[in-house]
């Protein structure tokens, strides 16, 4: 297995665990971005989705790379996720949390970039 697709393991479950968490605790995963939204019912549906895709497709990179299969799909999925995630807060606006839409767009533009470098040097 080349280094880049042990990079793709790495990243793709990190996101493993962080979908896991938002679907496992999602009042505590989301206080920060979501301020009480996270704690009621609705905004429990929401984000226990948003945890299972990305375990869903986090887990599809790892069987890709594990199965020396395209990592590319999953890779770019990845990250139309994260800007999808990144425009969604900034549209809440006033509704959210203090610097929450700043912070998303520090936290999920981070991921989507990291993500980028490995597609951009992947051998696939």
């Amino acid at each position: 297995m080349t280094p880049l697709r042990k990079a793709t393991l790495a990243v793709a479950g990190l996101r493993i665990a962080y979908g896991a968490a938002l679907a496992l605790a999602p009042a505590r995963t989301t206080r920060a971005w979501l301020g009480t939204g996270g704690a009621v019912p609705g905004g429990q549906v929401a984000v226990r989705a948003l945890g299972a895709r990305e375990v869903v497709l986090h887990g599809g990179a790892v069987a890709a790379a594990l199965g020396d299969a395209p990592v590319a799909p999953w890779l770019i999925g990845s990250m139309a996720g994260d800007v999808c995630d990144i425009a969604a807060t900034f549209a809440a606006g006033d509704g959210l949390p203090d610097g929450a839409p700043v912070k998303t767009l520090a936290v999920a533009g981070a991921s989507a970039a990291l993500t980028a470098a490995v597609l951009a040097v992947l051998d696939d």
